[in-house]
């Protein structure tokens, strides 16, 4: 369905993205934002923002329509860090989540900060999730309530975490994730975007952004 729904929409949208991009400011994200790591185009804000298909609309950041994401007025996104933005992730902010600048997140991630009170499944024992900068969450991972990863984490692919990492500068795999090694601290390269954005939103603006619309 959603692939008729773009191929109808796709001639229309490529004759008015250009123009549209350079006269409404609030759109410049689009343009200011191609050299991310993370990059959005019309088409992708237009299908989230505007059609809602993937029932994702509130979330302040890009995030594919096959993703899914819960309780966004409790998940903090860094600078060019956008959870779900791949494809056939599940991402849940009830118990609080926090993700810092530049960490990218591969397909079908799933970042929990919740479970089930195994003698009383109707209720969720709460725990929050905390991702530092320049982390890297391979395909398939899973990230479980109460952990915390330091900077420059690499979490390798179908690998799930179920304890913290506070320390960084790691690669993380297996069921559960351990340590598989250590990385050098001097070849890890810190970087910052020209242009700062917290989703769809410049980061100069976001505090008073969080204080009206977030619960952190």
């Amino acid at each position: 369905m959603f692939g008729k729904i773009k191929y109808f929409l796709r001639r229309p949208l490529q004759l008015i993205v250009v123009p549209v991009v350079r006269i409404f400011p609030g759109l410049k994200f689009i343009r200011e934002t191609q050299d991310y790591q993370g990059f959005v185009n019309f088409e992708f804000w237009f299908t989230q923002k505007v059609l809602n298909i993937g029932g994702n609309r509130k979330a302040y950041w890009p995030v594919h329509f096959t993703s899914k994401v819960y309780d966004v007025e409790k998940i903090d996104v860094g600078i060019d860090a956008y959870p779900g933005i791949m494809g056939g992730c599940y991402i849940t902010g009830r118990g609080g989540l926090t993700i810092g600048d530049y960490t990218q997140i591969a397909p079908n991630v799933a970042i929990v900060t919740a479970n089930h009170d195994p003698y009383d499944s109707r209720k969720h024992i709460l725990k929050p999730v905390a991702i530092g900068k320049y982390c890297w969450l391979g395909a398939g991972c899973k990230i479980m309530p109460g952990v915390v990863l330091g900077d420059w984490t690499v979490v390798a692919a179908g690998a799930v975490v179920t304890k913290s990492f506070p320390e960084g500068f790691c690669i993380l795999g297996g069921v559960p994730a351990v340590k598989i090694r250590d990385l050098d601290k001097e070849k890890c390269v810190p970087f910052e975007n020209k242009h700062k954005y917290r989703g769809y939103i410049k980061a100069e603006h976001f505090e008073k952004f969080k204080g009206k619309y977030l619960n952190l």
